[in-house]
């Protein structure tokens, strides 16, 4: 029997869609908003906002990009956390009207822990080997940067991470000083690829 999940995720400025079915992906619609490029970097109360105008439009087209209906879907799965709490609100807040009107199954989801999962979902016409159990996973992620050890699905240990900035962090704010617009991390990347790696000795990460 196929499994049809709707997934919203709203934990920080992107509003994103998708449906699944099993393990592979149907559709996968993202909306950006714009409305932070002039304040160089992410506004809470403008993200949630954005999200409220966002959620309908995106969730609408991943349905059709997937040439599904509404009451073709099984489950509904949300972003729970960690995040921004008004743009978590809204994405839970349509899961669960979408699920209670509908009368389906509803799955909080851990927005780290999904990051770790990804690795596992498939794309229509495009199969990939997955990991084995039991691995390591880098996960660098926005304001988390963590080595997890992941035992199954559902068992995983955090093991090793930042004490200081994250990786993400720390790209947004050198560009915010070096006056790059937002989002600085892909001016970070490319100036970095024409530097000298050789020019500063950094310090060795340890565990």
């Amino acid at each position: 029997m196929s499994i049809i999940i709707l997934g919203i995720e709203s934990s920080c400025d992107d509003t994103s869609a998708s449906i699944i079915k099993n393990d592979t992906i149907l559709s996968n619609v993202i909306a950006g908003q714009k409305v932070h490029e002039e304040y160089g970097g992410v506004v809470p109360e403008l993200a949630s906002r954005a999200h409220q105008q966002n959620v309908i439009p995106v969730v609408d087209k991943a349905l059709k990009d997937a040439g599904l209906r509404p009451e073709d879907v099984n489950a509904v799965a949300f972003t729970r956390g960690p995040g921004l709490m008004g743009s978590l609100l809204v994405g839970a807040s349509f899961a669960k009207g979408f699920a209670l009107a509908r009368r389906l199954p509803l799955i909080a989801v851990d927005h780290l822990q999904a990051h770790v999962l990804a690795n596992f979902i498939q794309e229509a016409g495009n199969t990939k080997a997955v990991p084995s159990f039991p691995f390591l996973c880098l996960l660098v992620s926005g304001g988390n940067s963590q080595i997890i050890e992941v035992r199954s699905h559902l068992d995983m240990e955090i093991i090793g991470h930042t004490i200081d900035d994250a990786a993400g962090e720390a790209f947004d704010k050198c560009a915010k000083v070096m006056g790059f617009p937002y989002p600085g991390g892909p001016f970070i990347d490319k100036y970095a690829r024409e530097g000298n790696s050789e020019a500063f000795e950094f310090s060795k990460p340890r565990i």
